[in-house]
């Protein structure tokens, strides 16, 4: 089976007419000092600013920008409104694999619910449930409330940055966690004219080192990461053909 032949371009439809360039799947959790508004009344905040020709860099990531740092969103700088400058909030308290303390550490939702969840965000992309739910399970293994070393969160793993950009209001409710990360999904298969390796390297490595390496970035953990959600959607597949084969 092709990989894309899940996601048809005669169902292409770009969901965020943002004019993002570039926003990092995985980058360190930010503080944010910047709220910024842009023309579409897109707002996202961001801890400092770059002006690079005729767009500007919003940036997730506080240290100084480098080579390396794909850790930002990039806008025309005349879509850009307002800047308000807000507090700095401390970070919150991770240990481990879920934040301590959480009432609804335990609440996950059912086998059913979470098809109906999959098949509903799948559907308004445009992308293929099973491609959702491996990405899910190679991110989280299935848990609400995950939470990873860098601070991404909830099923699909999103960063604070990622998931604010995307409308989610509370990264650990599974509902608002699958529709920003298929949503993210989505903006990554149509910038990369739904070639399914790179979509899913910059989801893990981000757009800037997809871009950068003009492929799948050199790093093992993205190489790793692109082929286990491949061999689970491709198992995923297997099991289907068996079953209607039956």
């Amino acid at each position: 089976m092709r990989l894309n032949a899940f996601r048809p371009g005669a169902f292409r439809c770009v969901a965020f007419g943002l004019g993002l360039a570039t926003m990092a799947a995985a980058c360190p959790l930010a503080l944010a000092s910047e709220h910024v508004t842009l023309k579409n009344g897109f707002e996202v905040d961001c801890v400092r600013r770059e002006v690079v020709g005729d767009k500007v860099r919003l940036y997730f990531a506080r240290d100084k920008a480098s080579a390396e740092d794909t850790n930002y969103m990039e806008v025309a700088a005349d879509s850009v409104v307002r800047v308000e400058m807000i507090a700095d909030v401390p970070e919150p308290v991770v240990a481990g694999k879920a934040l301590e303390g959480s009432a609804a550490s335990t609440t996950l939702p059912t086998k059913e619910e979470m098809h109906v969840m999959l098949s509903q965000a799948g559907e308004a992309h445009h992308i293929d449930e099973d491609l959702l739910a491996s990405v899910v399970r190679a991110e989280s293994a299935g848990q609400v409330r995950a939470v990873s070393r860098t601070g991404a969160r909830g099923l699909m793993q999103l960063m604070p940055g990622t998931a604010s950009a995307m409308g989610v209001e509370d990264a650990f409710k599974a509902d608002q966690n699958i529709a920003g990360g298929t949503a993210y999904l989505d903006w990554l298969l149509t910038r990369y004219h739904d070639d399914v390796k790179l979509a899913l390297a910059a989801y893990n490595a981000g757009p800037g080192a997809v871009d950068k390496y003009h492929g799948v970035p050199p790093y093992r953990e993205t190489r790793m990461y692109v082929a286990r959600v491949i061999r689970e959607f491709n198992r995923r597949k297997q099991l289907i053909q068996v079953a209607q084969a039956r």
